[in-house]
Protein backbone atom coordinates (compact mmCIF):
# COMPACT_ATOMS: atom_id res chain seq x y z
CA UNK A 1 0.00 0.00 0.00
CA UNK A 2 2.94 2.68 1.22
CA UNK A 3 4.83 1.24 -2.47
CA UNK A 4 1.58 2.27 -3.89
CA UNK A 5 1.41 5.76 -2.40
CA UNK A 6 4.46 7.01 -3.27
CA UNK A 7 4.34 6.01 -6.79
CA UNK A 8 1.12 8.00 -7.31
CA UNK A 9 2.38 10.65 -5.45
CA UNK A 10 5.74 10.69 -7.32
CA UNK A 11 3.79 10.69 -10.47
CA UNK A 12 1.56 13.89 -9.54
CA UNK A 13 5.08 15.57 -7.83
CA UNK A 14 6.75 15.25 -10.91
CA UNK A 15 3.74 16.96 -12.58
CA UNK A 16 3.31 19.77 -9.71
CA UNK A 17 6.64 20.33 -9.47
CA UNK A 18 7.51 20.23 -13.33
CA UNK A 19 8.54 22.56 -16.09
CA UNK A 20 5.11 23.09 -17.58
CA UNK A 21 4.09 24.32 -13.37
CA UNK A 22 7.13 26.25 -12.66
CA UNK A 23 6.62 28.01 -16.03
CA UNK A 24 2.80 28.92 -14.63
CA UNK A 25 4.04 30.25 -11.55
CA UNK A 26 7.29 32.31 -12.88
CA UNK A 27 4.61 33.05 -15.63
CA UNK A 28 1.96 34.07 -13.77
CA UNK A 29 4.25 36.44 -11.80
CA UNK A 30 5.54 37.93 -14.90
CA UNK A 31 1.88 38.48 -16.62
CA UNK A 32 1.18 40.33 -12.85
CA UNK A 33 4.64 42.57 -13.28
CA UNK A 34 3.42 43.37 -16.66
CA UNK A 35 -0.42 43.95 -15.67
CA UNK A 36 0.39 46.08 -12.40
CA UNK A 37 3.25 48.21 -15.07
CA UNK A 38 6.45 47.20 -12.71
CA UNK A 39 5.38 48.27 -9.41
CA UNK A 40 7.91 46.35 -7.59
CA UNK A 41 10.38 47.81 -9.04
CA UNK A 42 9.33 51.41 -10.20
CA UNK A 43 8.03 52.00 -7.05
CA UNK A 44 10.35 50.24 -4.96
CA UNK A 45 11.02 52.72 -2.45
CA UNK A 46 7.19 53.71 -1.79
CA UNK A 47 6.82 50.06 -1.33
CA UNK A 48 9.45 50.84 1.52
CA UNK A 49 7.91 53.70 2.86
CA UNK A 50 4.14 52.71 2.72
CA UNK A 51 5.39 49.35 4.72
CA UNK A 52 8.22 49.88 7.12
CA UNK A 53 9.07 53.39 6.91
CA UNK A 54 5.09 53.51 8.37
CA UNK A 55 6.76 50.88 11.02
CA UNK A 56 9.52 53.01 11.83
CA UNK A 57 8.01 56.45 12.10
CA UNK A 58 5.28 54.31 14.46
CA UNK A 59 2.38 55.59 12.27
CA UNK A 60 -0.75 55.36 13.70
CA UNK A 61 -3.21 52.50 12.03
CA UNK A 62 -6.67 53.25 11.99
CA UNK A 63 -8.40 50.85 9.65
CA UNK A 64 -10.28 47.41 10.52
CA UNK A 65 -8.44 44.53 11.28
CA UNK A 66 -7.02 41.93 14.09
CA UNK A 67 -3.38 42.58 13.74
CA UNK A 68 -0.87 45.00 13.34
CA UNK A 69 0.72 45.29 9.48
CA UNK A 70 4.07 44.13 11.20
CA UNK A 71 2.50 41.64 13.43
CA UNK A 72 0.91 40.62 9.80
CA UNK A 73 3.69 40.42 8.29
CA UNK A 74 5.87 38.96 10.84
CA UNK A 75 3.63 35.73 10.61
CA UNK A 76 3.61 35.91 7.32
CA UNK A 77 7.12 35.61 7.06
CA UNK A 78 7.12 33.30 9.95
CA UNK A 79 5.96 30.76 7.89
CA UNK A 80 8.18 31.55 4.85
CA UNK A 81 11.32 31.97 6.72
CA UNK A 82 12.15 28.79 7.37
CA UNK A 83 13.48 25.08 5.93
CA UNK A 84 13.57 26.20 2.60
CA UNK A 85 15.66 28.91 3.19
CA UNK A 86 18.03 26.73 4.94
CA UNK A 87 17.85 23.17 3.03
CA UNK A 88 15.59 24.30 0.16
CA UNK A 89 18.71 26.56 -1.05
CA UNK A 90 21.47 24.03 -0.54
CA UNK A 91 19.67 21.45 -2.49
CA UNK A 92 18.73 23.71 -5.37
CA UNK A 93 22.63 24.63 -5.35
CA UNK A 94 23.44 20.61 -4.99
CA UNK A 95 21.27 19.25 -8.09
CA UNK A 96 20.96 22.34 -9.90
CA UNK A 97 24.35 23.92 -9.37
CA UNK A 98 25.22 27.59 -8.66
CA UNK A 99 23.15 28.73 -11.54
CA UNK A 100 20.09 27.67 -10.19
CA UNK A 101 20.72 30.86 -7.54
CA UNK A 102 20.18 32.94 -10.55
CA UNK A 103 17.02 31.40 -11.38
CA UNK A 104 15.75 31.31 -7.84
CA UNK A 105 16.57 35.18 -7.56
CA UNK A 106 14.47 35.49 -11.33
CA UNK A 107 11.06 33.73 -9.38
CA UNK A 108 11.45 36.05 -6.68
CA UNK A 109 11.56 39.01 -8.71
CA UNK A 110 8.60 38.56 -10.44
CA UNK A 111 7.17 37.10 -7.28
CA UNK A 112 6.98 40.26 -5.55
CA UNK A 113 3.99 40.90 -8.14
CA UNK A 114 2.17 37.63 -7.54
CA UNK A 115 2.69 38.17 -3.00
CA UNK A 116 1.96 41.86 -3.97
CA UNK A 117 -1.41 40.68 -5.44
CA UNK A 118 -2.64 37.94 -2.98
CA UNK A 119 -1.73 40.82 -0.02
CA UNK A 120 -3.79 42.96 -1.27
CA UNK A 121 -6.23 40.54 -2.41
CA UNK A 122 -6.34 39.08 1.24
CA UNK A 123 -7.78 42.56 2.43
CA UNK A 124 -9.61 43.62 0.00
CA UNK A 125 -12.02 40.54 0.22
CA UNK A 126 -12.10 39.20 3.66
CA UNK A 127 -14.87 38.90 5.97
CA UNK A 128 -16.02 40.31 9.36
CA UNK A 129 -16.50 36.93 11.11
CA UNK A 130 -17.01 38.45 14.47
CA UNK A 131 -15.99 40.49 17.21
CA UNK A 132 -12.51 41.96 16.14
CA UNK A 133 -12.83 38.73 14.06
CA UNK A 134 -12.10 38.21 10.24
CA UNK A 135 -11.43 35.53 7.96
CA UNK A 136 -9.67 35.97 4.61
CA UNK A 137 -7.35 34.24 1.86
CA UNK A 138 -7.62 32.84 -1.34
CA UNK A 139 -10.74 30.87 -0.24
CA UNK A 140 -12.44 34.30 -0.20
CA UNK A 141 -10.81 36.15 -2.46
CA UNK A 142 -12.34 32.90 -5.01
CA UNK A 143 -15.88 33.22 -3.53
CA UNK A 144 -16.18 37.23 -3.19
CA UNK A 145 -13.95 38.15 -6.17
CA UNK A 146 -14.81 35.77 -8.65
CA UNK A 147 -18.33 34.86 -7.80
CA UNK A 148 -20.35 31.89 -6.33
CA UNK A 149 -19.89 29.50 -9.10
CA UNK A 150 -16.34 29.42 -8.38
CA UNK A 151 -17.05 28.31 -4.60
CA UNK A 152 -15.69 24.59 -5.75
CA UNK A 153 -12.11 26.21 -6.89
CA UNK A 154 -12.36 27.84 -3.06
CA UNK A 155 -13.28 24.42 -1.47
CA UNK A 156 -10.55 22.83 -3.74
CA UNK A 157 -7.95 24.98 -1.85
CA UNK A 158 -9.14 25.17 1.18
CA UNK A 159 -8.74 21.66 1.49
CA UNK A 160 -5.22 21.08 -0.25
CA UNK A 161 -4.14 23.86 2.19
CA UNK A 162 -5.90 21.91 5.53
CA UNK A 163 -4.14 18.80 4.81
CA UNK A 164 -0.82 20.16 3.85
CA UNK A 165 -1.33 22.39 7.33
CA UNK A 166 -0.44 18.71 8.95
CA UNK A 167 2.47 17.66 6.81
CA UNK A 168 4.35 20.99 6.12
CA UNK A 169 3.85 23.28 8.65
CA UNK A 170 3.36 20.65 11.22
CA UNK A 171 5.13 17.14 11.45
CA UNK A 172 7.93 18.17 8.77
CA UNK A 173 8.68 20.78 10.82
CA UNK A 174 8.61 19.31 13.89
CA UNK A 175 10.77 16.66 12.47
CA UNK A 176 13.21 18.51 11.43
CA UNK A 177 13.64 21.03 14.31
CA UNK A 178 13.87 17.45 16.93
CA UNK A 179 16.87 15.97 14.18
CA UNK A 180 18.57 19.40 14.81
CA UNK A 181 18.22 19.16 18.50
CA UNK A 182 19.47 15.76 18.21
CA UNK A 183 22.35 16.38 16.13
CA UNK A 184 23.75 19.85 17.66
CA UNK A 185 22.34 19.60 21.36
CA UNK A 186 22.39 15.79 21.62
CA UNK A 187 18.98 16.00 22.70
CA UNK A 188 16.37 12.81 22.45
CA UNK A 189 13.71 13.26 19.78
CA UNK A 190 10.68 12.17 22.22
CA UNK A 191 11.91 14.93 24.30
CA UNK A 192 12.02 17.44 21.96
CA UNK A 193 8.48 16.21 20.82
CA UNK A 194 7.13 16.76 24.38
CA UNK A 195 9.02 20.76 24.54
CA UNK A 196 7.91 21.30 20.77
CA UNK A 197 3.94 20.63 21.57
CA UNK A 198 3.83 22.45 24.96
CA UNK A 199 5.78 25.88 23.30
CA UNK A 200 3.23 25.52 20.03
CA UNK A 201 0.14 24.90 22.13
CA UNK A 202 0.14 27.70 24.13
CA UNK A 203 0.96 29.49 21.40
CA UNK A 204 -1.99 28.52 18.89
CA UNK A 205 -4.44 27.51 21.52
CA UNK A 206 -4.91 31.78 22.02
CA UNK A 207 -5.58 32.63 18.24
CA UNK A 208 -3.58 34.68 15.70
CA UNK A 209 -3.62 37.46 18.25
CA UNK A 210 -1.10 35.19 20.42
CA UNK A 211 0.68 33.87 16.86
CA UNK A 212 1.21 37.46 15.94
CA UNK A 213 2.42 38.83 19.03
CA UNK A 214 5.04 35.71 18.94
CA UNK A 215 6.28 36.47 15.52
CA UNK A 216 6.30 40.07 16.28
CA UNK A 217 9.65 39.35 18.94
CA UNK A 218 10.76 36.32 17.15
CA UNK A 219 11.15 36.72 13.15
CA UNK A 220 13.16 40.01 13.44
CA UNK A 221 15.27 38.35 15.79
CA UNK A 222 15.92 34.97 14.24
CA UNK A 223 16.14 36.84 10.81
CA UNK A 224 18.75 39.25 12.23
CA UNK A 225 20.79 36.04 14.03
CA UNK A 226 21.26 34.32 10.43
CA UNK A 227 21.69 37.56 8.49
CA UNK A 228 25.03 38.45 11.03
CA UNK A 229 26.52 34.95 10.82
CA UNK A 230 26.19 34.69 7.15
CA UNK A 231 27.15 38.25 6.69
CA UNK A 232 30.64 37.71 8.53
CA UNK A 233 31.22 34.62 6.59
CA UNK A 234 30.54 36.59 3.21
CA UNK A 235 32.57 39.54 4.36
CA UNK A 236 35.58 37.49 5.54
CA UNK A 237 35.63 35.89 1.72
CA UNK A 238 34.62 39.60 -0.24
CA UNK A 239 37.79 39.00 -2.21
CA UNK A 240 36.05 36.00 -3.49
CA UNK A 241 32.71 37.12 -4.81
CA UNK A 242 33.46 38.52 -8.41
CA UNK A 243 34.44 35.16 -9.38
CA UNK A 244 31.31 33.45 -7.67
CA UNK A 245 29.36 35.91 -8.72
CA UNK A 246 30.59 35.33 -12.82
CA UNK A 247 29.84 31.40 -11.76
CA UNK A 248 26.51 32.11 -10.33
CA UNK A 249 25.57 34.11 -14.04
CA UNK A 250 27.57 32.06 -16.22
CA UNK A 251 25.85 28.76 -14.68
CA UNK A 252 22.48 29.64 -15.23
CA UNK A 253 22.66 29.52 -19.03
CA UNK A 254 25.78 27.34 -19.40
CA UNK A 255 26.04 23.61 -18.08
CA UNK A 256 28.04 23.83 -14.54
CA UNK A 257 31.25 21.23 -14.63
CA UNK A 258 31.21 18.66 -12.00
CA UNK A 259 33.98 19.39 -9.03
CA UNK A 260 34.66 17.84 -5.54
CA UNK A 261 31.76 16.21 -4.65
CA UNK A 262 29.49 17.83 -7.23
CA UNK A 263 28.74 15.94 -10.01
CA UNK A 264 27.38 18.75 -12.10
CA UNK A 265 24.53 20.15 -13.64
CA UNK A 266 22.69 20.90 -16.48
CA UNK A 267 21.41 24.60 -17.40
CA UNK A 268 17.56 22.86 -17.55
CA UNK A 269 18.28 21.34 -13.89
CA UNK A 270 19.09 25.00 -12.99
CA UNK A 271 16.55 26.41 -14.12
CA UNK A 272 14.21 23.69 -12.70
CA UNK A 273 15.68 23.56 -9.05
CA UNK A 274 16.44 26.89 -8.75
CA UNK A 275 12.82 28.17 -9.65
CA UNK A 276 10.99 25.12 -7.27
CA UNK A 277 13.27 25.99 -4.55
CA UNK A 278 12.94 29.71 -4.74
CA UNK A 279 9.17 28.95 -5.02
CA UNK A 280 9.06 26.74 -1.95
CA UNK A 281 10.90 29.21 0.06
CA UNK A 282 8.74 32.33 -0.34
CA UNK A 283 5.99 30.69 -1.71
CA UNK A 284 5.05 33.07 -4.14
CA UNK A 285 2.05 31.92 -5.82
CA UNK A 286 0.80 29.39 -3.40
CA UNK A 287 -1.57 31.85 -1.64
CA UNK A 288 -1.17 30.97 1.97
CA UNK A 289 0.19 34.19 2.94
CA UNK A 290 -2.85 36.11 2.13
CA UNK A 291 -4.50 34.31 5.11
CA UNK A 292 -2.42 35.51 7.65
CA UNK A 293 -2.46 39.57 5.72
CA UNK A 294 -5.86 39.59 5.82
CA UNK A 295 -6.02 39.95 9.36
CA UNK A 296 -4.13 43.76 9.58
CA UNK A 297 -5.04 46.91 10.10
CA UNK A 298 -4.62 48.02 7.21
CA UNK A 299 -5.68 49.29 3.30
CA UNK A 300 -5.77 46.52 0.35
CA UNK A 301 -2.93 47.58 -1.40
CA UNK A 302 -0.60 49.48 1.24
CA UNK A 303 -0.75 45.74 2.73
CA UNK A 304 0.18 44.62 -0.72
CA UNK A 305 3.56 47.02 -0.23
CA UNK A 306 4.33 44.57 2.22
CA UNK A 307 4.13 41.30 0.23
CA UNK A 308 6.94 43.10 -1.92
CA UNK A 309 9.53 43.12 0.53
CA UNK A 310 8.10 39.59 2.34
CA UNK A 311 9.58 38.07 -1.63
CA UNK A 312 12.89 40.61 -1.00
CA UNK A 313 13.86 39.62 2.80
CA UNK A 314 12.86 35.85 1.93
CA UNK A 315 14.92 34.80 -0.96
CA UNK A 316 16.64 37.67 -2.51
CA UNK A 317 18.48 38.47 1.40
CA UNK A 318 18.29 34.97 3.33
CA UNK A 319 18.27 32.73 0.65
CA UNK A 320 20.85 34.35 -1.01
CA UNK A 321 23.04 34.25 2.30
CA UNK A 322 22.55 30.84 2.55
CA UNK A 323 23.44 30.65 -1.02
CA UNK A 324 26.71 32.36 -0.84
CA UNK A 325 28.03 30.57 1.82
CA UNK A 326 27.84 27.49 0.61
CA UNK A 327 29.71 28.96 -2.69
CA UNK A 328 32.34 31.16 -1.13
CA UNK A 329 33.69 28.06 1.15
CA UNK A 330 33.49 25.34 -1.27
CA UNK A 331 31.25 23.42 0.80
CA UNK A 332 29.14 22.42 -2.71
CA UNK A 333 32.30 20.35 -3.43
CA UNK A 334 31.59 17.98 -0.69
CA UNK A 335 28.94 16.14 -2.23
CA UNK A 336 26.63 17.29 0.95
CA UNK A 337 23.30 18.13 0.39
CA UNK A 338 20.30 19.60 2.18
CA UNK A 339 20.76 21.48 5.77
CA UNK A 340 23.71 19.28 6.03
CA UNK A 341 25.32 21.46 3.23
CA UNK A 342 24.54 24.55 4.75
CA UNK A 343 26.06 23.31 8.08
CA UNK A 344 29.39 22.80 5.83
CA UNK A 345 29.64 26.11 4.77
CA UNK A 346 28.70 27.57 7.64
CA UNK A 347 31.23 25.27 9.49
CA UNK A 348 34.18 25.78 7.23
CA UNK A 349 33.06 29.91 7.32
CA UNK A 350 32.71 29.81 11.03
CA UNK A 351 34.79 27.29 12.44
CA UNK A 352 33.09 26.28 16.08
CA UNK A 353 30.42 28.92 16.00
CA UNK A 354 29.09 27.61 12.41
CA UNK A 355 27.47 24.55 13.20
CA UNK A 356 25.27 26.40 15.94
CA UNK A 357 23.64 29.10 13.99
CA UNK A 358 22.60 26.69 11.61
CA UNK A 359 21.10 24.49 14.59
CA UNK A 360 19.91 27.20 16.13
CA UNK A 361 18.17 28.74 12.85
CA UNK A 362 16.38 25.56 11.76
CA UNK A 363 15.29 25.51 15.45
CA UNK A 364 13.55 29.02 15.32
CA UNK A 365 12.64 28.64 11.74
CA UNK A 366 11.15 25.58 12.45
CA UNK A 367 9.37 26.76 15.39
CA UNK A 368 7.86 29.40 14.43
CA UNK A 369 6.93 27.98 10.83
CA UNK A 370 4.64 25.79 12.52
CA UNK A 371 2.71 28.70 14.55
CA UNK A 372 1.37 30.22 11.57
CA UNK A 373 0.57 27.13 9.41
CA UNK A 374 -1.12 26.18 12.12
CA UNK A 375 -3.24 29.30 11.33
CA UNK A 376 -3.60 28.31 8.10
CA UNK A 377 -4.32 24.95 8.39
CA UNK A 378 -7.32 26.33 10.95
CA UNK A 379 -8.58 29.09 8.58
CA UNK A 380 -8.65 26.38 5.66
CA UNK A 381 -10.64 23.89 7.61
CA UNK A 382 -13.19 26.53 9.07
CA UNK A 383 -14.22 27.44 5.87
CA UNK A 384 -14.97 24.21 5.01
CA UNK A 385 -16.70 22.87 7.92
CA UNK A 386 -17.49 26.16 10.08
CA UNK A 387 -16.01 27.61 13.34
CA UNK A 388 -16.70 24.40 15.27
CA UNK A 389 -13.87 22.71 13.72
CA UNK A 390 -11.69 25.31 14.99
CA UNK A 391 -10.72 24.03 18.86
CA UNK A 392 -10.58 19.93 17.70
CA UNK A 393 -8.55 21.44 14.96
CA UNK A 394 -5.80 22.97 17.42
CA UNK A 395 -6.00 20.24 19.70
CA UNK A 396 -5.10 17.18 16.74
CA UNK A 397 -2.49 20.08 15.06
CA UNK A 398 -0.81 20.54 18.59
CA UNK A 399 -0.84 16.04 18.73
CA UNK A 400 0.65 15.32 15.87
CA UNK A 401 3.66 17.71 16.22
CA UNK A 402 4.97 15.25 19.00
CA UNK A 403 3.88 12.37 16.15
CA UNK A 404 6.33 14.00 14.04
CA UNK A 405 9.41 15.03 16.19
CA UNK A 406 9.91 10.96 16.98
CA UNK A 407 8.70 9.58 13.52
CA UNK A 408 10.16 8.86 10.28
CA UNK A 409 8.50 10.70 7.32
CA UNK A 410 9.77 10.39 4.43
CA UNK A 411 6.54 9.76 3.07
CA UNK A 412 4.73 12.55 4.64
CA UNK A 413 7.75 14.85 3.65
CA UNK A 414 7.24 13.87 0.13
CA UNK A 415 3.06 14.27 0.27
CA UNK A 416 3.67 17.52 1.80
CA UNK A 417 5.64 18.39 -0.86
CA UNK A 418 3.16 17.11 -3.57
CA UNK A 419 0.12 19.20 -1.85
CA UNK A 420 2.22 22.22 -0.82
CA UNK A 421 2.49 22.65 -4.99
CA UNK A 422 -1.00 21.46 -5.72
CA UNK A 423 -2.26 24.73 -3.25
CA UNK A 424 -1.17 27.00 -6.17
CA UNK A 425 -3.70 25.62 -9.11
CA UNK A 426 -6.57 27.32 -7.77
CA UNK A 427 -4.89 30.62 -6.62
CA UNK A 428 -2.83 30.87 -9.75
CA UNK A 429 -6.19 30.73 -11.44
CA UNK A 430 -7.78 33.45 -9.20
CA UNK A 431 -5.06 35.86 -9.63
CA UNK A 432 -5.04 35.63 -13.70
CA UNK A 433 -8.48 36.19 -13.09
CA UNK A 434 -8.42 39.28 -10.55
CA UNK A 435 -5.45 40.97 -11.81
CA UNK A 436 -7.70 43.79 -13.36
CA UNK A 437 -9.10 44.60 -9.53
CA UNK A 438 -5.46 44.53 -8.49
CA UNK A 439 -4.34 47.03 -11.29
CA UNK A 440 -7.98 48.70 -10.58
CA UNK A 441 -6.89 49.24 -6.69
CA UNK A 442 -3.31 49.54 -6.97
CA UNK A 443 -4.47 52.60 -9.54
CA UNK A 444 -6.72 54.28 -7.06
CA UNK A 445 -4.28 53.70 -4.21
CA UNK A 446 -1.44 55.75 -6.26
CA UNK A 447 -3.92 58.22 -7.14
CA UNK A 448 -4.95 59.22 -3.44
CA UNK A 449 -1.24 59.11 -2.84
CA UNK A 450 -0.97 61.97 -5.57
CA UNK A 451 -4.15 63.91 -4.54
CA UNK A 452 -2.85 63.89 -1.15
CA UNK A 453 0.38 65.29 -2.23
CA UNK A 454 -1.17 67.92 -4.54
CA UNK A 455 -3.24 69.24 -1.66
Amino acid sequence: MLELFLTVNSAVNSVVWGPPFLFLLVGTGLYLTIRLDFLQFKHFKLSWDKSFGRYFKRDVENEEGVLSSFQAISSAMAATLGVGNIAGVSTALSLGGPGAVFWMWISALVGMATKFAEAQLGVKFREKTGEEEYSGGVMYYIENGMGGRWKWLAYLYAFFAGIAAFGIGNMVQSNTLAHAAEDGFAVPTWITGIVVSLLVGLVVLGGIKRIGKVAEKLVPLMAAFYFIGGAIIIISHYSEIPAVMSTIFSSAFNPAAAFGGFAGASVRMAVRFGIARGVFSNEAGLGAASIVHAQARNKPTRQGMWGIWEVFIDTIVVGTITALVVLLTGALGTGETGAVLAAEGFTRGLPGPGGYIINISIIIFAYTTMLTWSFYGEESWKYLFGKSIVKPYRIVFVILLFVGAIGALEPIWLLADTLNGLMAAPNLIALVVLAGVVVKEKNKYLSELEKDKAA
